[in-house]
């Protein structure tokens, strides 16, 4: 077991590897899409996107994809949103703090940039999906619906 903080890494050739390599509990995995499809779609969102590998030691414990400053309501030209994308903790490594320490890192980031004042993030409804974890961090369901998943937003205020 590390002692170490986690911290976020920006991926690399050198840890892409490990990134693609962790996977949920079974019982997430219709939660929440591999880390690869997330590396996939950074890549063709570039600008939008902002993956992360979220590390403690020298130890892989999870990945975060952010969006930043995407148009989301097409019916209303001026929706612009940033948030959470994508949470994804290692089975043997859940519970440990990791998935707050990676919210609150993209909260702080969003911050940093200075457009928003609000985190959005979506969830799927079901018991072992992380609906329960989201609404515990303060995110609070908007009444809104993307593709099928509740949209969830936390105050940065």
């Amino acid at each position: 077991m590390t002692t170490s903080a986690p911290r976020l890494e920006v991926l690399t050739p050198a840890n892409v590897e490990a990134a693609c390599a962790l996977e949920v509990r079974p019982d997430q995995r219709g939660f929440v899409e591999p880390v690869a499809t997330s590396l996939a779609e950074a890549y063709v969102w570039p600008g939008v996107a902002w993956p992360r590998l979220i590390v403690d030691g020298d130890t892989p414990v999870g990945f975060v994809i952010a969006f930043h400053d995407i148009h989301f309501n097409p019916a209303v030209p001026d929706d612009h949103r940033s948030g959470l994308w994508r949470l994804n903790i290692a089975a043997d490594q859940q519970g440990r703090g990791y998935g707050r320490f990676a919210v609150r890192a993209v909260a702080q980031e969003i911050r940093r940039r200075g457009r928003h004042s609000r985190l959005f993030t979506t969830w799927e409804p079901g018991g072992s999906g992380p609906e329960n974890f989201y609404l515990r961090l303060g995110f609070r369901p908007t009444g809104e619906l993307s593709g099928g998943q509740t949209v969830g937003a936390l105050d940065l205020d």
